[in-house]
């Protein structure tokens, strides 16, 4: 079947349209997607404001046209950080679906890090034995750990990197400033490693999503170009040879690194602190790059219940 995923995330509006069937990996078919900043479009009260509210309610409304141009049968949205610790959630969500006939979900942090660690385990298979999953977002860190499809433990913290980039981008290159952004990084990860790190040393390490992406490329990984069964990682060595230079690079220069775009150059140097704060404090010298990620996790357990209501008949 053809489905319309709609991942209404904290930095992008992302509308993936694959080719689907149990006991197959999703074929991406196309893809349409808009830069939304909804986590840079908080006002004072922690609420979307209207400028935010009417962009997403545009990309939606252009989203269900190109679903329907492109033969989808189904169309699954979902909302993560931004819209999730909106105070104006319900609000927002309501004037979408008013003005475009589309129910957006809004899923918790810990399934989104149950639905990334389902995709990192179909990608890797059970060969990879007991996984560590990372996934830096907009407006949150996910990460979660197991040896089986479900992970044992899943939490989701507020450290994306869209959220601290309004931090960052008013301490510049300020020692002190970006000291106690690095100390609070820490403490916040730190707090509940525990779950993670009672299971012992993984023997999988995984990254997903944008920003890992983008540290990686920059710390020399192939580019996006080559196809996605080549091998990238992010090692933590070259990730803190690179952290000192990223900090005090302008903004063009930012954007002429590999691997980075315009729209998020401004989101680097804090998602540099969150990856590098992760290999630290859980003990790994590199993590891996998955492309799967969280849209193909929830493609895949809509798949997976599919399959499960066609053999119950």
């Amino acid at each position: 079947m053809r489905l319309g995923v709609l991942d209404i995330g904290s930095n992008t509006g992302h509308l993936l349209v694959v080719d689907a069937h149990g006991g197959a990996a999703p074929l991406p078919a196309y893809s349409f997607k808009q830069p939304l900043r909804l986590a840079e479009h908080l006002d004072e009260t922690g609420a979307v404001s209207r400028e935010g509210i009417e962009a997403l309610t545009a990309f939606t409304h252009e989203a269900v046209r190109v679903a329907e141009d492109k033969g989808c049968a189904e169309m699954l949205g979902f909302a993560t950080s931004a819209v999730r610790d909106a105070d104006n959630s319900h609000d927002v969500l309501a004037h979408v679906a008013d003005r475009t006939g589309v129910t957006i979900d809004v899923l918790s942090g810990e399934d989104e890090a149950r639905l990334t660690f389902l995709a990192v385990r179909r990608w890797f298979g059970w060969s990879a034995g007991r996984l560590a999953v990372f996934d830096i977002g907009g407006g949150s860190l996910e990460l979660a750990g197991g040896s089986d499809e479900a992970p044992d433990v899943a939490w989701s913290l507020p450290l994306g990197a869209a959220r601290l980039a309004r931090v960052f981008v008013g301490t510049g290159p300020d020692e002190d400033a970006l000291r106690d952004l690095r100390r609070q990084i820490r403490a916040d990860i730190a707090r509940d490693a525990g779950h993670l790190i009672r299971a012992g040393v993984p023997d999988r390490a995984v990254a997903t999503s944008k920003t890992f992406r983008s540290l990686a490329r920059i710390c020399g990984a192939a580019p996006s170009g080559e196809g996605p069964l080549v091998s990238r990682a992010l090692p933590l060595a070259e990730l803190r040879e690179w952290l000192p230079k990223l900090i005090v690079m302008s903004r063009d220069e930012l954007c002429a690194l590999p691997g980075v775009s315009a729209s998020r150059a401004h989101q680097i140097v804090p998602g540099a602190l969150v990856a590098e704060a992760c290999m630290d404090i859980f003990d790994l010298p590199a993590l891996e790059i998955c492309p799967w990620a969280l849209r193909e996790g929830v493609i895949l357990e809509r798949l997976d219940h599919l399959s499960f209501l066609g053999s119950d008949q």
